[in-house]
């Protein structure tokens, strides 16, 4: 009998996990729509949704409806008071946000800094960022964990930074120095990754199954794979370093970092920012200073690096075959210079069956998609067990996801 009571609890999890999962990916759903999407009886949606209720993690509303006969099927959405917390270090900015259940921004703040970072210095930042929302603008909210997005290669088994080299990070434990300072259970990943994720879910590549996402910011260029609907982190949780190989190059005037230079060391932000003639700048100024001017400087190194970059997405398309390209970051200023332009100069540079369907996007989340993936991390145990989690008290022994 217990084997069978624990087998109906699982389902009963289960199916928790599969009416959160809709209302949070998915955004407000009525009760006949769950019942459609999960296939399960009216009674048991009720029941469900009656319990993820009162754990205070959806809401419900009766539709405004006057013209249709008969009783409206309410409107269940995720709580707005559930919140995760998103982190971003670079070597220019640390930002830091907060995301509701329900996908709202709910509070973004980006501090430009005028040295690299160091562990401490991140953790103690963003500590007092989080304590001092807490008891502000988040005081009425539910902080269910921290979610924090590394230019740099994470370790899946335990969440260590084993190497960021633009932040000149090493061996750091960055998801248990958070944890322990700030008591809320931290996940952690590779940038490019959770970027991958985000635009996957809600995004460019929403409804993709087989996707190369490559970002481009202030540490370089990463990597994100979805193949086959699934994202892919390797054996180690390494994955995607797109921006580490070796690219071969046509041109000997487009070399600029030497013979052994990689990917991101010829495709580069901070290059372009060098050109413009400014030290540092977010997306949206960077991409406006580059659209706007008529230097002639600034475009030539503008088509130097689409050079290098549609070589790089050629090789990608050549060993994975998505049907995706989405670029982000600065890539998405340089696709977005002439989108048709470098999809012609991809496809030149593959096999032309690999490339036949190929499109390339820009990251539909613009500035926020390495937040939203890092706030989809944090939520990952909540969706993965919503009443049991959310009765739990936070825990400052924080776990990778």
């Amino acid at each position: 009998m217990a084997g069978a009571e624990g087998t109906v609890e699982g389902v009963r999890r289960a199916n928790l996990s599969r009416v959160l999962r809709l209302v949070h990916e998915e955004g407000p759903l009525s009760r006949a729509s769950l019942t459609e999407e999960t296939g399960l009886n009216r009674s048991t949606i009720g029941a469900l949704v009656g319990e993820l209720a009162a754990a205070g993690l959806v809401t419900e509303t009766v539709p405004d409806v006057h013209y249709r006969a008969g009783r409206p099927s309410p409107n269940v959405a995720a709580a707005t008071e559930v919140v995760a917390i998103a982190v971003n270090p670079e070597v220019d900015a640390l930002t830091v946000a907060a995301i509701g259940l329900d996908r709202r921004v709910v509070l973004r703040e980006r501090t430009e800094l005028p040295d690299v970072a160091g562990v401490e210095q991140v953790v103690a930042m963003t500590a007092e960022r989080v304590a001092r929302w807490r008891t502000d603008e988040l005081a009425g909210c539910r902080v269910v964990g921290i979610g924090v997005a590394v230019p740099g290669l994470v370790r899946s088994a335990d969440g260590l930074v084993r190497r960021a080299p633009h932040l000149d990070w090493t061996d750091e434990p960055l998801r248990d120095r958070l944890a322990a300072a700030t008591g809320l259970e931290t996940a952690i990943d590779n940038d490019a990754t959770l970027g991958a994720l985000a635009e996957h879910l809600y995004g460019a590549a929403r409804g993709v199954d087989d996707v190369v996402y490559l970002n481009g910011g202030a540490s370089g260029i990463g990597g994100g794979l979805v193949i086959a609907g699934r994202l892919v982190r390797g054996s180690g949780g390494y994955a995607g370093e797109i921006g580490q190989n070796r690219p071969g190059i046509a041109l000997p005037a487009d070399r600029r970092s030497g013979a052994q230079g990689t990917v991101e060391d010829e495709v580069s932000r901070a290059r372009l920012l060098a050109a413009i003639g400014l030290h540092s700048a977010d997306e949206p100024t960077l991409e406006a200073a580059i659209t706007m001017s008529p230097n002639a400087e600034i475009v030539a190194e503008v088509e130097r690096q689409r050079r290098i970059l549609a070589t790089t997405l050629a090789n990608a398309v050549n060993v994975l075959n998505p049907s995706v390209v989405v670029l982000g970051g600065f890539l998405a200023t340089l696709l977005a210079h002439d989108a048709e332009g470098l999809l012609a100069a991809v496809t030149a540079q593959t096999m032309p069956a690999n490339a036949e369907d190929l499109v390339l996007r820009s990251a539909a989340l613009g500035e926020d998609r390495l937040l939203v993936g890092a706030a989809e991390i944090a939520f990952a145990r909540l969706l993965d067990d919503p009443v049991s989690v959310a009765g739990a008290p936070s825990s400052p022994a924080g776990s990778g996801a």
